[in-house]
């Protein structure tokens, strides 16, 4: 892969992603010596609990300001002022204002969980893959439970990918009912397309977290964060079996690009058609956590909450 091209919803054109350590994870999944230390070393859960320890360190800090300047951030957005960071991971999962990521108010829409690049399947046992085609994960492997895979088996599936430079807290994107968060361990590659394109099975065993999220028009819906190569957490903020809004923080990631996966029951949702077009050219789309993805296919008619 020689760039990465996405879609970008704002600007309405194609753009080249500027790729946070391009050099390191072509290195890392395109040679020999690279496959050897991502065997032995990099997809390991320690280097990445190093990695984020050297992120808690106050010396981190100095990394900032040429980051923000680097990859074009506006520090209007954030809670709080960018000097009162003590460290790069604390900028990293940074709070930002209300009025930064405004909520779609339609009652039946369903919104991006996520800042990031998305892609859609409008029905997994019908896919032709997503970075590239024919190349789609496992499901059951995916959800560690079989049962649970087949009920979601011709759902459907909004992959949102977060890179370091995109704000690391995720969201619900539909209001209800949450469960508690299930861990699914596993190892720690990367989520960069530059690694998925070697194996997309990357989704289906990365450390992983589930919840299950009862809601009145989209019925039980999959919620999972997968964690990556230098994540140094997946840390969950919401409340389990309390209703949330649309649009509410559901937790947020440590230092690292990282993903999360929205998966819906069989004909329950209607993705908006940007996301569709370019998903089905296996390219993702840029969009903010709040903005609108799609709306209910049909409502859900044994009210659940």
């Amino acid at each position: 892969m020689d760039e990465i091209v996405y879609y970008d919803r704002y600007r309405a054109k194609e753009c080249i992603e500027k790729v946070y350590g391009d050099k390191f994870l072509r290195w890392t999944y395109g040679t020999l010596g690279g496959r050897i230390a991502l065997t032995s070393m990099v997809k390991r859960a320690w280097f990445s609990h190093w990695y984020g320890w050297r992120m808690d360190q106050t010396k981190s800090a100095e990394k900032i300001l040429p980051f923000i300047e680097e990859y074009e951030l506006d520090p209007n957005e954030f809670r709080q002022p960018t000097a009162e960071f003590k460290n790069f991971n604390q900028f990293f999962y940074r709070q930002l204002k209300p009025d930064a990521r405004p909520i779609d108010s339609e009652s039946e829409s369903v919104v991006f969980p996520a800042d990031g690049r998305h892609m859609c399947i409008p029905d997994i046992s019908q896919s032709d893959g997503l970075f590239v085609k024919g190349e789609t994960f496992n499901l059951p492997d995916l959800l560690g439970d079989a049962q649970l895979a087949k009920r979601y088996a011709s759902g459907s599936l909004v992959l949102s990918r977060l890179c370091p430079v995109d704000y690391h807290r995720f969201h619900f994107p539909v209001a209800g009912v949450p469960s508690e968060s299930q861990l699914l361990n596993g190892p720690l590659f990367s989520v960069n397309p530059i690694a998925l394109v070697q194996n997309i099975q990357i989704l289906a065993k990365n450390k992983r977290c589930l919840t299950r999220l009862r809601t009145e028009h989209f019925g039980e819906v999959l919620l999972l964060e997968i964690g990556a190569t230098c994540v140094g957490g997946i840390c969950q903020t919401y409340s389990e079996q309390t209703k949330v809004l649309k649009g509410s923080e559901k937790g947020y990631f440590k230092f690292g690009g990282s993903s999360t996966m929205t998966i819906f029951e069989p004909g329950r949702v209607r993705f908006d058609q940007d996301l569709l077009q370019h998903s089905q050219q296996h390219r993702e789309i840029y969009a903010r956590v709040g903005d609108r993805m799609g709306q209910c296919l049909r409502p859900f008619s044994d009210n659940e909450l």
